[in-house]
């Protein structure tokens, strides 16, 4: 005969096993959405999108050049004076080859002999109007120069690397410079490597072009390299940037020296 109240105690029992199943699952599906919740952090994607080179989107209200790591907008480059061109009488005269431009404006020039087909390229000379000259390699598409020509770079003339301009025949070099020159409409020259000799400039007159477009500083991804002369940058200085090299460390460094940036086309 069972004792008043052991009939309650064992239906109790009996239920627990259930709630406790319950609880269970409750707390299961309580660390699935937080698990879950976890996985769409904002801060996370955006440190997975800047882990695989991806630039996030900033917003429009964002000024452009706080979305390429600048503090200010770049001074915009003061206006050279027209020059009178002479009209030439003989042979054309063989084209200087430059490295650094003889000014008194705060101007640096950035040109590119390839931007690695990075997509945000573009973007980066459309937002903050930079003048930048693109010494282009042989075989790139005109598709991919109208949008960078679109946003303000100007396109000039590179041969191929190989085989290498200097050292051949000036008619085998004068018909590489112009073969490109005639594609690309273009007035400044960059040799290879920055290798050239009198055939190589000989021949670039021949064609049209009116300097040889060197430099004195390359950007790489480990920074400013100067093979020559003060190890800082100074007005007028031709500057090479190569592929995934930091621009914008550059371009802060250069507001750091109350430099900006000049089109090279107004001064050579």
């Amino acid at each position: 005969m069972s004792r008043p109240g052991e009939g309650r105690r064992a239906a109790r029992a009996r239920r627990r096993p259930g709630r406790a199943a319950a609880g269970a699952a409750a707390l299961c599906s309580l660390l699935l959405l937080v698990g879950c919740a976890q996985s769409v952090d904002p801060i996370e994607r955006l440190g997975r999108k800047a882990a695989e080179g991806v630039h996030p989107h900033a917003p429009a209200s964002v000024p452009p050049y706080r979305r390429w790591g600048l503090t200010a907008p770049l001074a915009r480059p003061p206006v050279p004076p027209a020059r009178r061109l002479a009209a030439p009488r003989g042979p054309a005269p063989l084209p200087p080859v430059v490295d650094h431009v003889p000014t008194r404006d705060r101007v640096v020039f950035l040109t590119y002999d390839d931007t690695g087909q990075d997509p945000g390229f573009t973007a980066m000379v459309r937002q903050l109007r930079l003048p930048v000259s693109l010494f282009v390699p042989d075989g790139t598409r005109p598709d991919a120069l109208a949008p960078l020509r679109a946003a303000g770079a100007a396109v000039e003339n590179r041969t191929p690397d190989r085989p290498p301009l200097a050292g051949r025949p000036y008619t085998a070099q004068r018909t590489a410079i112009c073969a490109r020159r005639d594609r690309l409409r273009a007035r400044l020259f960059r040799p290879p490597g920055g290798a050239y000799d009198r055939a190589t400039r000989r021949a670039a007159a021949g064609c049209g072009i009116t300097a040889l477009a060197l430099w004195r500083a390359t950007l790489t991804p480990a920074g400013l390299t100067y093979p020559r002369g003060p190890r800082h940058l100074r007005p007028g200085d031709i500057v090479r940037v190569t592929p995934r090299a930091p621009a914008s460390r550059l371009l802060r460094g250069i507001q750091r020296r109350n430099l900006t940036v000049g089109r090279l086309e107004d001064y050579l």
